[in-house]
């Protein structure tokens, strides 16, 4: 029998860009993380590679997958850069045997996109193998990562994840710090842990950011969307509440409160922006809620158009609500390539707004002599959406009308959603007027906080909306941002170039 147990075995039930030049597909919001897991499925690796699939809209920097048979056996894993269908073939798959995995699809909101910061990460400490995946952004990294430093602690990455792994890792006399470590992180964090003999899903007490508890063929499965249980065909059992840490054992399931009560804060851009429509959250579906949302828009900022056309493919529900709403006809003018992948190649000098026409082409002839309206879910910077109103009038639309199914983007996010400076939103620096001149559109119309939030039929109080009103849930440190930890390094490197910085063997004689 395994030493050390569970984890919760004593705890008694309770690439760089020019920043003034670059468009808005360099600063968009970018995804978060999509995490799944897999407890006693005999195909966990297989299963997991799919949930990723599915998730790979949350993330497409890099991929993970670690499993595992249980006590006794070593934990396998392979991770590397690209999109889940790059990182992993049949050869990879085949070698990741068990019937326990977790995996992770990334984007980066703290520390900068390279292997070492691809997840999982894997430890082997006094608490037996350990692996977490996480989705969302720790707002107290800097000082806990001084902290663990000082103690000893010896870091392999810049991500802000590698930390809760630390604390979790720490020797305890009685081995009740499970918790007690989980409590000592703030911020946005939902996560699935796998250690020898469980699988552990976790949400910060806010309820940031989504996860959810699935079950197929008697095996449990985890989820950042229920859109993964679907294509695997996997039963939803429910969602993973704020502030639960959830246990997945041989004996079953357990639930642990270990979080103080908060208000809930769940992010309003998933409904917005990053779900994938045929998700459900909160018992409502994505798309249903971005549709209505587009009725909201239509019913406040009404106008007399020949034809809706929605931004691909994050617009094209609220357009579709706007069109009906208002009885206006809706096609898809723009048509998204899919294929795009990264560009490595700039040819600014040879295809003019190349960065808007490589992913969106205008079909010219649906436009032509139209009142047009243009429904998109956000506007960061505008760069985009004025190379696009150009575009439009380059093709003989005779009104363009610019219509946004969130409110105006002003201030930062801490909690996992890599917005630009306040400086570089196109909302904070300019009133309504010179934005609707800057854009060069007829009509400008944003979608206001309480439409937005009356278009999920949730609480306004249930959601945090910080990036449209300021209002934090949790207060934050202004010079936190994704590349703290690398500043880290340079302070660092800095030191030890100094000659008064003392060496390893000062001491010796």
């Amino acid at each position: 029998m395994d030493q050390f147990g569970g984890l919760f075995r004593v705890i008694s039930p309770s690439g760089k860009t020019d920043p003034d030049h670059a468009a808005d597909s360099a600063v968009l919001p970018q995804h978060e993380c999509g995490l799944f897991g897999v407890f006693g499925h005999p195909n966990a690796a297989a299963l997991t590679y799919y949930g990723l699939f599915a998730l790979q809209h949350r993330g497409q920097e890099s991929a993970g997958i670690v499993t595992s048979n249980g006590p006794g056996t070593s934990f396998l894993m392979h991770k590397d850069m690209g999109l889940v269908s790059q990182v992993f073939g049949q050869e990879e798959l085949a070698k990741l045997k068990g019937t326990r995995a977790i995996g992770h699809t990334r984007y980066s909101t703290t520390g900068t996109s390279t292997i070492k910061n691809a997840q999982p990460f894997v430890v082997d400490c006094v608490r037996g193998q350990m692996a977490i995946a996480h989705n969302g952004n720790l707002i107290n990294a800097d000082l806990l990562r001084d902290e663990l430093e000082r103690r000893g602690s010896i870091f392999q990455t810049t991500a802000d994840s590698e930390i809760i792994l630390h604390l979790l890792a720490q020797p305890s006399e009685n081995g009740g710090n499970v918790l007690a470590a989980l409590r000592r992180i703030q911020g946005a964090f939902s996560l699935i842990i796998m250690s020898e003999r469980e699988l552990i899903a976790v949400r910060d007490p806010f309820g940031w950011r989504p996860l959810a508890l699935g079950k197929l063929d008697g095996a449990y499965v985890l989820a950042s969307e229920t859109c993964a249980f679907d294509l695997i065909h996997a039963e939803f059992i429910r969602e993973i509440e704020p502030g639960e840490v959830l246990i997945i054992d041989d004996n079953g399931l357990r639930s642990e409160r270990p979080f103080p009560d908060e208000r809930p804060a769940f992010c309003m851009f998933e409904y917005v922006y990053f779900a994938r429509p045929d998700s459900m959250i909160g018992g409502v579906n994505v798309g249903k809620v971005r549709m209505e949302m587009g009725r909201e828009l239509a019913r406040k900022f009404p106008v007399e158009a020949d034809i809706v056309v929605p931004v691909p493919d994050s617009g094209n529900y609220a357009a579709l609500g706007f069109a009906q709403e208002l009885q206006i006809s809706y096609a898809h003018a723009f048509v998204r390539n899919h294929y795009i992948g990264r560009t490595f190649l700039q040819p600014s000098q040879l295809i003019r707004d190349f960065d808007v026409r490589v992913k969106l082409n205008l079909i010219k002839e649906m436009v032509a002599g139209k009142r047009v309206v243009v429904v998109d879910d956000s506007i960061v910077r505008g760069t985009t959406a004025r190379a696009r109103v150009v575009n439009l009038r380059e093709a003989g639309a005779k009104e363009v009308h610019m219509r946004v199914s969130c409110p105006p983007h002003r201030f930062a996010c801490h909690y996992g959603i890599d917005f630009p400076d306040p400086e570089k939103l196109i909302a904070n620096q300019m009133s309504m007027e010179d934005i609707c001149k800057y854009l060069g559109v007829d009509s400008l119309g944003y979608l206001d906080v309480e439409g937005m939030v009356r278009a999920t039929g949730k609480p306004l109080n249930t959601f945090c909306l910080a990036c449209f009103t300021g209002d934090y849930p949790l207060p934050v440190d202004p010079a936190l941002d994704k590349f703290i930890m690398e500043r880290r390094e340079q302070r660092a490197k800095a030191l030890a170039d100094q000659e008064a910085h003392p060496t390893l063997f000062a001491d010796l004689k």
